[in-house]
């Protein structure tokens, strides 16, 4: 499975370049999240909060170069006094829709193959609006209904310009996770936490149509490294994942649960956990592929996790845009050559 991000310059070579490396072994695949949505949520940042009057921008980025290096150098933003915040559209749908077109025309020609789906990952809420730094609880019980409510609308845009059969949408969760570790200081953690992932899970995926698949990616982000911050073991995305297949109000069709670092490939306690995974009929996949060990440590990643889970999928750890390596085309070349050495 593809993540989302993908090492290329352009949605197009992104697609194409996906379909002849990867093309044969997903189910789905993204349009590479290039251009201003190599940012992740930085694209929410810039594009859904800064223009929003009802929004203030307390600070901006302190980095250099304009472009933020860390979770501490994005801009800061709270809602104003007095303000009732509302979203019009979201602009990532538009970009989906756009890629889309791309997407469809690359697979009448038969680049793409002809049961493939175009993938589209949305950040969940908290991921969305983490920006509010200042008092988080408020400005976020302010925000996040509407934006629940946007989202819901943007959803019904985009299955009527997409066919539902045609898509695979992914919700990507990293700062929820990130927030139930307790470790994004101006989140705050505890019980609210659990609620900001659990509300939406009941909430927003049942709007999803039957006819599209709809997966979660569980993830500990990369920025500026992978991982944010390194858990104990997957006791807690397993935990997540148990939730949202069980309250989602309709099927869910995969889960995504990031691995560890390489060296801790060995350590069956970080894997143990994955022995409570309760999600029957939903396609697991661990992200246990990572470009620092190759085949040797994804092979070990394998042996280790298989002793608490009989049959998955891997990935990479995250999405993999900003890791170009030599360069883009060779790391997928060697992302396919690893997953390939593993199916032998």
């Amino acid at each position: 499975m593809l993540v989302g991000s993908l090492p290329a310059a352009s949605t197009e070579v992104a697609l194409r370049e996906g379909a002849e490396f990867f093309g044969d072994l997903v189910f789905a695949l993204p349009d590479g999240e290039t251009g201003p949505r190599a940012a992740w949520v930085g694209y929410e940042r810039e594009r859904l909060m800064k223009p929003n009057p009802a929004l203030e921008l307390v600070a901006a980025t302190e980095s250099p170069t304009g472009i933020p290096r860390h979770a501490y150098e994005t801009p800061i933003f709270k809602v104003r006094d007095g303000a009732e915040v509302h979203w019009d559209t979201w602009p990532r749908i538009d970009d989906a829709i756009e890629s889309y077109r791309t997407f469809l025309a690359l697979r009448n020609e038969g680049v793409i193959p002809g049961d493939t789906r175009f993938q589209i990952g949305l950040p969940f809420p908290s991921s969305a609006l983490n920006a509010f730094k200042v008092d988080f609880a408020a400005d976020y019980a302010a925000a996040e209904p509407p934006f629940e409510e946007l989202v819901g609308r943007e959803l019904g845009r985009l299955t009527s310009e997409i066919p539902p059969r045609d898509l695979a949408i992914q919700w990507d969760v990293c700062y929820e996770v990130l927030d139930l570790e307790g470790v994004v200081a101006w989140m705050g953690g505890g019980d609210a936490a659990w609620d900001r992932f659990t509300g939406p899970v009941a909430r927003l995926t049942r709007l999803i149509p039957a006819d599209a698949l709809v997966g979660y990616h569980f993830c500990y982000g990369t920025f500026p490294e992978w991982p944010m911050y390194e858990a104990r073991d997957v006791g807690l995305v397993v935990r997540m994942a148990n939730h949202a297949v069980a309250s989602s109000g309709r099927p869910v069709d995969w889960v995504h649960l990031a691995g560890p670092r390489y060296l801790r490939s060995e350590d069956e306690s970080f894997f143990r956990p994955l022995a409570d995974l309760d999600v029957p009929d939903t396609r697991v996949y661990l992200g246990i592929v990572l470009p620092v060990d190759g085949i040797p440590g994804l092979r070990r990643r394998r042996e280790t996790a298989a002793k608490y889970l009989a049959d998955f999928g891997v990935a990479m750890y995250c999405g993999f845009g900003r890791q170009p390596g030599e360069n883009g085309r060779e790391t997928m070349r060697a992302h396919r050559a690893a997953v390939v050495a593993l199916r032998g």
